[in-house]
């Protein structure tokens, strides 16, 4: 197990770049490029990089010089002989062979593409611009490189006995929360906490934490470069990305309203059935489920990710009751803004309803909070989004109108397209 304080202590970015890897990023993100390197290779796209927090002054923290010699170190990377031999002839949720031959020959020849970067008013502008399968695999490190940069600007200063002090309280804080979920018997939780971790080293201890302390209850890690080097399962679906995306490329309002089922239509056909979790809330989850086709009722379950999650899940429950599916044969993952609180009161309210899964981010791999004066090391809402399609904007609504992103007409318009009516404001915890 690694000294993360001495690491950190010793500034060596030789030994410790901060991505290591073309598969140190989300399971989910190499799905989803697999499925659009088969149905939408030649779509050109733009991701760019959104600080909700403003009062996080990234380009105030982070020195520009240090920030593109990583960009550019992620730029070199390709896969290794090992990590492409675990994509290939690795079993992922039961199934042989996930990634297809031609997918993986593709991906073994990448180089990322170049990057735009300047900054404004304090802080970064970061995009990124090209053939959608190249530039999306951008999202996950871009993301993990700002918030690993701004916690090295944050410990630049600690001597070593402080940074030792820091993380054994760190450690400390999260073997506490992992000793109360144990007591949740009906517990099945997997790592979700690439994209805004503390760092690599700190999410692989993490990963290693859940697995001694929780056992058969931890089900998985996203990151597919500790699944491998840890040997546990490698977890993840598809997100908003690809719905954003694809109801920007409609033409008509008619295939606007069409285009989050198409997704969906495609993922079946790419997996053969497999990883059927519908994510539902990109332009309002009553909304799609209220329109949805028969055929998505006998998937084996949602992703809970904006909006009230109680009353998400609750929402889904009554929509197979309707549609005459048996709610206790479903599965209902639960992954926006949880800590140990959220977790054992969900856990608590639909035991026995429906099956639970809960894919814990942030508050897992980045919980500093309080450990450090003036909080500064404490999470905050970074995120890396497709914003333009085929020179056409993206949209997102979301359950949680904080969360909404696109022009306003655009999103007026996708209002009236999905018939969006009033929503309730959650706070964007992370």
């Amino acid at each position: 197990m690694a000294d993360i304080a001495t690491r950190v202590y010793n500034h060596n970015w030789k030994i410790d770049p901060i991505i290591r890897s073309l598969i140190d990023t989300d399971f989910y993100k190499l799905l989803m490029c697999q499925s659009v390197f088969r149905n939408k290779p030649d779509t050109r796209v733009e991701f760019s990089l959104i600080n909700r927090t403003k009062s996080i002054r990234l380009a105030e923290l982070v020195d520009e010089g240090e920030l593109r010699e990583q960009l550019d170190h992620i730029r070199s990377l390709s896969l290794s002989r090992g990590e492409s031999t675990w994509l290939r002839g690795n079993t992922f949720y039961g199934k042989r062979q996930m990634f297809r031959p031609d997918f993986m020959e593709w991906f073994e020849n990448l180089r990322l593409p170049p990057y735009e970067l300047s900054v404004r008013d304090g802080q970064y502008e970061l995009s990124f611009e090209g053939a959608w399968p190249e530039v999306m695999l951008w999202e996950i490190p871009a993301l993990s490189v700002l918030m690993e940069l701004r916690s090295k600007a944050v410990l630049r200063d600690m001597g070593r006995f402080e940074l030792q002090v820091l993380y054994a309280r760190a450690m400390t804080k999260l073997w506490e929360k992992v000793e109360r979920l144990r007591a949740i018997d009906t517990l099945r939780l997997a790592d979700f906490g690439t994209r805004r971790r503390h760092s690599f080293l700190w999410q692989d201890w993490c990963v290693q934490a859940m697995t001694e302390g929780l056992g058969d209850k931890f089900a998985g890690t996203s990151n597919c470069l500790i699944a491998m080097r840890r040997e546990v399962e490698a977890i993840g679906t598809n997100a908003h990305e690809l719905p954003m995306v694809y109801s920007a490329l409609a033409d008509t309002d008619a295939e606007l309203a069409d285009a989050p089922y198409r997704v969906l239509a495609d993922w079946h056909e790419e997996h053969d059935g497999n990883l059927r979790i519908i994510l539902p809330d990109t332009y309002g989850t009553k909304v799609f489920l209220d329109r949805a086709p028969d055929w998505l009722t006998s998937w084996t379950g949602i992703r809970i990710d904006s909006g009230d999650p109680a009353e998400g899940a609750e929402r889904a429950i009554a929509w197979w009751r309707a549609r005459g599916e048996d709610p206790t044969e479903k599965l209902v993952i639960f992954s926006d803004g949880l800590d140990v609180e959220k977790i054992e009161t969900l856990s608590a309210q639909f035991a026995g309803r429906v099956r639970v899964s809960f894919g814990w981010g942030t508050l897992l791999t980045n919980d500093f909070r309080g450990l450090v004066p003036d909080d500064g090391l404490a999470p905050f809402s970074l995120v890396c989004k497709a914003v333009r399609a085929n020179d056409r904007p993206t949209v997102k609504l979301s359950d949680n109108p904080n969360k909404a992103m696109g022009p306003a007409a655009e999103i007026e318009r996708y209002k009236r397209v999905f018939g969006l009516g009033a929503q309730t404001a959650q706070p964007v915890v992370v």
